[in-house]
């Protein structure tokens, strides 16, 4: 065969393309004379198109097959070929070339051997395109997906060119959130389209997103075409899209957002005030109420001091139901005013190792009249003879017992049984409290510790409170790192509360820490001055004091005392805090001020009580701070101790 290539080992490239034309994975190669007979191919050909040499060689290219190589465009590529003058020529062809091959995208290219020669052979290469025409189809597919969601966005999209800033790219969003269309953006900086204040500004972010990638901004106006302004969350990154590096800009309009949280803001400021406005409505509640319970005590003790034998039994018992009552409404006023500093956490605890046992005695030697005047039984079932160590406040678990024992007393009718018995376990003491009384309704079970929740027990809820003594109960056992919960089995089958407190080793000094006060020294005519502008509180008050045996002296206004107490010359001085003219806080620094009076013992009788009003009598130089209605006993105590 003429022309046929004496060793095609020669030509193991016949596709040797160009500088600057990445060579391709061939899939076979044709050598042709210039009347596009086929003089040779290589064994990729045969394998490639699974045909035999016998049926290649020698034959027109386009009758190879059964006539799928005739193509126009093709002969076309040939026939440049043969063209001395011809350029390289990269075509390609969607074609069938043989029987059994299938549908392909084959990539054709050709060129001579020898273009200086008139017999040179035209080298003809194959290369099967159909993986990377699909994958351009994806790669299209893909770009348009992409391009659809830029579009589509609910949230603005800037790209960037990152190192001018100047914008390339905006969907339909970020044209409506500005106000600009596309073409009014493309080439423009973030501070022209509203973005940033200014230049400044926008060059400064944009040093930061070029020195660390990466930038955000929780709440950035934007300035619209419309004179309005936007709330956003900007959110950039720096990346590479093929060569170039751009910076793309998620822009999200949080108005909405913005809005809830400043009415959300503004609600929660409104409860706040709210809720110091009832702080400051239950002060004031109950300084009013304290107010003319202070004198109704002091008038019961001073009765009782001068009571004979010859008082009646009905005025004994009218004594005692007066006493008895002033107790439960100070206690009432007592627990408005606890919960609120519980809830709020202002309240403080005294933690020291205590004997549980001897805070339970105490709480029941507390309602042991209560618990006579019903004709109950009260029982308590120790652990054992050892005391029981925890660390906790004793006068606020004392209170705690005592709301639960007053709290079985009232719901157990007349003769029942309360028993006080004690548990241990893996560490913890557990201390129930048991009564065989009206029990407790199954659907009032887990909101029984909830504020202000009480059944209905009676009709005329004669035993009833205010519904705050569980709740307060509760709040002051978690507080101290305990537990407490309830169980009954259901109306009129009685109910029981448990403590649950993690124990502790015995202290090294084994002391009684109910072990409370120590005997003062007698009053010795101690000169003790009163002022307050209560007058049947003073009456009283400076009565009782007088039959104690000091020497007393009175005012009811703030100047008046300041004058009583520069000539007299007191050794104590009760004070009240609201006083006419000038406050209590204002009298006691000038009496501290006064080398006459500087050491008068000052204490604070007043129906302000909260943690903020003991520390500005504190600040203003008492010695003591009690709450009205007082006991007297206990003020006599703070008015003889030393220091």
């Amino acid at each position: 065969m003429p022309n046929k290539i004496p060793n095609l080992q020669a030509v193991t490239d016949p596709l040797a393309v160009p500088s600057g034309i990445p060579p391709r994975v061939k899939h076979g190669v044709l050598f042709m004379d210039a009347d596009l007979r086929v003089v040779a191919a290589d064994p990729a050909f045969y394998a490639s198109f699974n045909v035999r040499r016998e049926d290649t060689e020698g034959r027109l290219v386009e009758d190879l097959g059964d006539g799928q190589w005739k193509s126009p465009q093709l002969r076309a590529l040939l026939e440049g070929v043969l063209d001395p003058d011809g350029a390289f020529v990269d075509f390609e062809v969607e074609h069938d070339f043989l029987e059994g091959v299938g549908h392909r995208n084959m990539l054709v290219r050709g060129d001579r051997t020898d273009p200086s020669t008139p017999t040179a052979l035209i080298r003809m290469g194959i290369e099967d395109g159909t993986a990377r025409r699909a994958a351009e189809k994806k790669l299209r597919h893909k770009e348009l997906r992409y391009r659809r969601l830029f579009q589509t966005a609910k949230d603005g999209i800037l790209i960037l060119d990152a190192h001018s800033g100047a914008i390339i790219a905006a969907n339909a969003f970020m044209e409506g959130l500005v106000g600009l269309e596309s073409g009014q953006l493309l080439g423009r900086q973030l501070y022209e389209i509203g973005m940033f204040k200014d230049i400044d500004q926008n060059k400064a972010a944009f040093r930061e997103l070029q020195r660390n990638r990466y930038i955000r901004y929780e709440h950035l106006p934007v300035q619209d075409q419309r004179g309005g302004t936007v709330e956003v969350e900007f959110i950039a990154n720096v990346y590479h899209e093929g060569e170039r590096l751009v910076a793309q800009c998620n822009v999200r309009d949080i108005s909405s957002r913005v809005s809830l949280e400043k009415k959300v803001a503004q609600q929660a400021g409104a409860l706040a005030d709210e809720a110091r406005g009832k702080d400051e409505f239950l002060a004031m509640l109950s300084h009013e109420l304290r107010n003319p319970l202070a004198p109704i005590r002091s008038a019961v003790h001073l009765l009782k001091l001068q009571q004979s034998s010859d008082v009646s039994t009905i005025q004994r018992q009218a004594l005692d139901v007066i006493d008895r009552q002033v107790g439960n409404l100070t206690k009432l006023v007592s627990d408005l005013l606890e919960v609120s500093r519980v809830i709020n956490g202002r309240i403080h605890f005294n933690m020291q190792t205590v004997d549980l046992y001897q805070v339970v005695q105490h709480a029941m030697q507390t309602v042991k009249p209560l618990v006579e005047k019903n004709r109950h039984t009260l029982e308590l079932l120790v652990c054992g003879t050892a005391p029981v160590w925890v660390r906790a406040d004793a006068l606020r678990m004392e209170e705690v017992f005592i709301n639960l024992l007053t709290n079985a007393v009232k719901y157990t009718p007349s003769g029942g049984t309360i028993t006080v018995a004690c548990e241990t376990h893996a560490g913890e003491v557990h201390l129930h409290i048991s009564d065989t009384g009206v029990g407790i309704a199954a659907e009032l079970l887990p909101r029984l510790f909830d504020l202000f929740t009480q059944a209905d027990r009676t009709l005329d809820r004669s035993e009833g409170g205010l519904g705050i003594g569980l709740a307060l109960a509760h709040r002051l056992v978690v507080l101290q790192g305990g537990t407490i919960h309830a169980k009954s089995d259901g109306l009129g089958k009685g109910s029981r509360f448990t403590v649950q407190l993690p124990m502790i080793t015995a202290p090294v000094d084994d002391q009684d820490p109910g072990t409370s006060g120590i005997a003062g020294p007698s009053a010795n005519g101690k000169r003790v001055l009163v002022v307050d502008d209560n007058v049947d509180l003073v009456t009283m008050l400076t009565s009782t004091l007088r039959y104690k045996g000091y020497a007393v002296q009175s005012a009811h206004t703030g100047p008046d005392g300041l004058v009583m107490a520069a000539q007299w010359l007191p050794e104590i001085v009760l004070l009240d805090i609201g006083l006419p003219g000038i406050n209590g806080y204002e009298v006691a620094r000038r009496l501290r001020a006064d080398p006459n009076t500087s050491q008068a013992r000052l204490i604070a009788l007043t129906g302000y009580g909260q943690g903020s009003d003991i520390a500005l009598t504190r600040e203003a130089g008492f010695n003591g701070h009690l709450v009205k209605p007082y006991e007297f006993d206990q003020l006599e105590k703070l008015m003889l101790e030393e220091g």
